[in-house]
């Protein structure tokens, strides 16, 4: 018979969930790759998806990063919050994608989670790349997305620098695009809004 060891240890490989190995497999790329490999693909990959965002929500898309630069203080009181529970969705789709309800829970939960988390994320930096551009008298969208490329790829130069700047702009553009969102609900019929008395015809 063999050892008990032998049996304990090999149950424990197995405990291993896809989310963990999903997460270190991150970890592990991120810290692998060369800083200014890091800083060109956070780069690359802001500014395509920020064209890609605007391009097909051009409603949505430009009204979030306007609210998001009007009152960023509301915004991110708001978004930090909502972007831990959209992660905390997402990892616990991860955490639950190996059990049977994996198939009707975890997967639509992760897919929500890395749909809209970097969308909004990018949104986020095309408003941090929009104030800053402003202030250099280039207040436009398309300066925006290309300073907010810069940001995003200084935030991939380390893993403090990714946390501090990518949890400021997953702030901002969760809690803009929930705000535009409400807005746009408040006035989707103008015709029902409340008329103050002294208005009134």
């Amino acid at each position: 018979m063999w050892p008990v060891n032998l049996y304990s240890v090999g149950g424990a490989s197995e405990t291993t969930t896809a989310g963990e190995v999903a997460v270190g497999g991150i970890l592990e790329v991120f810290t692998a790759a060369d800083p200014l490999v890091r800083a060109g693909a956070g780069v690359l990959g802001t500014v395509v998806v920020a064209m890609i965002v605007l391009g097909l929500l051009q409603g949505y898309g430009p009204r979030s990063v306007a609210k998001a630069r009007r009152s960023p203080v509301i915004s991110g009181c708001i978004g930090l919050p909502g972007a831990l529970v959209i992660g905390g969705l997402a990892s616990t789709g991860l955490l639950i994608a190996d059990t049977s309800l994996g198939i009707f829970f975890g997967i639509p939960l992760v897919a929500f989670g890395a749909l809209v988390l970097p969308v909004l994320t990018t949104l986020g930096f095309v408003a941090i790349g929009t104030s800053i551009a402003a202030r250099f008298g280039q207040d436009r969208l398309g300066p925006g997305v290309l300073v907010g490329g810069l940001v995003a790829g200084l935030a991939s130069l380390s893993v403090v620098s990714a946390i501090l700047l990518v949890g400021l702009a997953a702030s901002l553009g969760v809690g803009a695009g929930f705000r535009v969102l409400i807005d746009a609900r408040g006035t989707t019929r103008p015709d029902e809004r409340t008329v103050p008395p002294a208005n009134k015809i």
